[in-house]
């Protein structure tokens, strides 16, 4: 469909904010839309990657009609602060990783645990069957939040990024290291001290000697940040994948959208989970495996009795605590929630593909 047979059938906006009056000459002189993306992470972070790849695909596959505005590493608004601007509509899409927002989003809680999983690629369709069979997890943002998730993200592997080498768990005790969201809890439970900061942050607190290590920054982030030029060692402690992230869109400018805008973005949705996350990503680890190899990194894993040793550690005592904790003062009915984690783990688990940091660094 050419560009202006598009804008004419589509009868798109003037802006993501207003609609326009499409009638004879208003129609052609008509603006495409405009949205602003608005993230607190880097261009070359991680989701990132993805995020950029559906705006893109978004733009062209609309032959232009649509057109947005990017907004990198806090340009806009700072961590902490993008989920209540989608919601009031001062951005209209956003990266959300709910880590920093776990009083706001106690059922999203519901999906953030380490321990459980083998494969990254495999909890992204988890969180997309949860969220479409859970009622109290889209009312969580479709309701409270006045956003529609347009697909769950998700981060990379995280390893332990580490300044001195992790041979066992008991290496971590006593060690101050940085924590995001349900990662303080793994931190503090494996023997370590957990230190909350924003990642904008940690590279600092490493320089200065305030953090021995970093915990709950994915690999492909951890290398763009340049993590590894103080902390060399990275190390999978057996965590498996966590960390979940959505992109969402204020539900009002998604629903502006006309009915060609929005195919076109389910299309884009459906290949993201169909393949295109693991793709994404996998291609981007594997280039900062190398980058990281050839700049001093140091790659292991801890030995399997190490790895069940601190599986046992968490689980399943973190997913029962956010039940106890979380859920139940919450009115919510959490272990209806974990009975779809636990149907969606053993339907996915072993479909996963994405391959984990340290192995990709074994082929290289």
């Amino acid at each position: 469909m050419r560009r202006r047979d598009f804008i004419k059938a589509a009868s798109l906006l003037a802006g993501a904010s207003a609609p326009a009056v499409w009638t004879g000459r208003a129609a052609a002189a008509a603006k495409p839309v405009s949205i602003k993306f608005d993230t607190y992470i880097s261009e070359s972070a991680g989701p990132s990657r993805l995020d950029e790849w559906y705006l893109k695909q978004l733009e062209t596959r609309t032959n232009g009609a649509v057109k947005v505005r990017r907004y990198w590493a806090q340009s806009l608004n700072k961590v902490g602060e993008h989920l209540s601007a989608v919601r009031d509509g001062t951005s209209e899409m956003s990266l959300i990783s709910p880590g920093y927002y776990q009083a706001q989003l106690p059922v999203t809680r519901g999906l953030e645990w380490y321990y459980r999983m083998h494969r990254s690629d495999a909890l992204q369709w988890l969180c997309r069957d949860v969220y479409a069979e859970y009622q109290p997890l889209r009312d969580e943002w479709e309701r409270r939040y006045n956003s529609k998730v347009l697909y769950w993200t998700n981060w990379y592997y995280a390893p332990l990024v580490t300044r001195q080498p992790i041979r066992s768990i008991d290496d971590l005790r006593g060690k101050r290291i940085r924590g995001y969201g349900a990662a303080n809890e793994v931190i503090e439970r494996l023997g370590g001290t957990a230190v909350p900061m924003a990642a904008p942050e940690v590279y600092t607190a490493l320089e200065r000697g305030v953090l021995d290590g970093v915990y709950g920054f994915d690999f492909i982030t951890a290398v763009a940040y340049k993590l590894h030029e103080i902390a060399p060692y990275f190390t999978d402690i057996g965590d498996g994948p966590h960390g979940p992230a959505a992109t969402i869109i204020n539900a009002r400018v998604w629903n502006a959208f006309p009915d060609p805008v929005k195919q076109a973005s389910d299309q884009i949705v459906s290949e993201i989970y169909g393949g295109e996350y693991a793709r994404i990503y996998e291609a981007a680890a594997r280039q900062y495996v190398k980058t990281a190899k050839a700049e001093g990194t140091k790659f292991s894993s801890l030995p399997q009795a190490e790895k069940d040793r601190a599986r046992a550690l968490v689980q399943p005592a973190q997913t029962d605590g956010w039940v106890d904790r979380v859920a139940k003062p919450a009115g919510l009915d959490g272990p209806a929630m974990q009975a779809l984690v636990d149907k969606a783990i053993a339907k996915y688990d072993t479909q996963g593909s994405l391959k984990r940091f340290d192995e990709l660094a074994a082929e290289a």
